[in-house]
């Protein structure tokens, strides 16, 4: 009983008492190891200089924090929709986690006011915002576990941000939108799979769209569909087309 009540006096005495203060008022609990969450929102672009020599940013946790929340939205739809088949569930993953959408989260959230970047011109760093938020989900995971971190991403991120009916009737449906850009612009585009990672179930693909020759965009699902569609979106992001990326809403 004394440590609980003296944890939150411990935290706000703290040189990090906004980061503290940020996740309590973001996700509703106070982080153990606050080191974690100060390294998710450090972009690559001020990564920080070990005594070793080696540079570290959120990169890493950003990748930890893809698969959980991958995992955790997949296993919420699964039982949430207890008669859907793959396909429908695959989608409806993908409109959850597109980087649109976490970009869009992390606004509403309020955690693009508390990334470390550079500033760069043309807004180089288009995904840096759903980047930070997945390299939060991978700190608290690394901090509290998976079993909380599910339970706050369930009820605090899902339930509060997203309509699963809505987002049912939503076309999200990036490949078709940036093919119909790209013959428009007569740029030649192809989408490979460059990569299989995992087996069984557990398989995913990474996709790469070329546009002109060059990789706009690379995207991982455990469809190639899927696959296409996130390195579709990267695409349009990259060239600055997000408003093809609204959805659409068939009457």
């Amino acid at each position: 009983m004394l440590s609980l009540k003296l944890r939150p006096l411990r935290f706000y005495l703290s040189k990090e008492k906004h980061f503290y203060v940020a996740i309590k008022n973001i996700f509703g609990f106070y982080p153990e190891n606050i080191f974690l969450y100060k390294l998710a929102f450090r972009h690559k672009s001020q990564a920080e200089e070990l005594l070793n020599g080696i540079r570290v940013s959120n990169e890493r946790l950003e990748f930890l924090g893809d698969t959980v929340l991958s995992t955790v939205v997949a296993d919420y739809l699964f039982r949430m929709f207890p008669y859907k088949d793959e396909g429908f569930l695959t989608e409806m993953r993908s409109k959850i986690v597109s980087r649109t959408q976490l970009n869009k989260l992390s606004l509403r959230l309020g955690i693009d006011q508390l990334i470390i970047h550079t500033q760069e011109k043309n807004n180089v760093y288009r995904s840096i915002k759903g980047d930070a938020f997945e390299a939060i989900i991978g700190a608290m995971y690394l901090d509290k576990g998976y079993t909380f971190t599910r339970k706050i991403l369930i009820n605090r991120v899902i339930k509060n941000n997203f309509d699963l009916n809505e987002l049912i009737n939503t076309d999200l449906n990036f490949k078709s939108k940036l093919i119909e850009w790209a013959q428009k612009e007569k740029k030649p585009i192809e989408f490979n799979v460059v990569q299989e990672v995992g087996t069984g179930y557990h398989k995913q693909y990474v996709v790469d769209v070329l546009v002109n020759g060059e990789v706009a965009g690379n995207g991982r699902d455990y469809s190639i569909k899927g696959a296409e569609q996130n390195a579709a979106m990267k695409a349009i992001e990259f060239f600055g087309l997000n408003g093809m990326a609204k959805p659409e809403n068939p009457q």
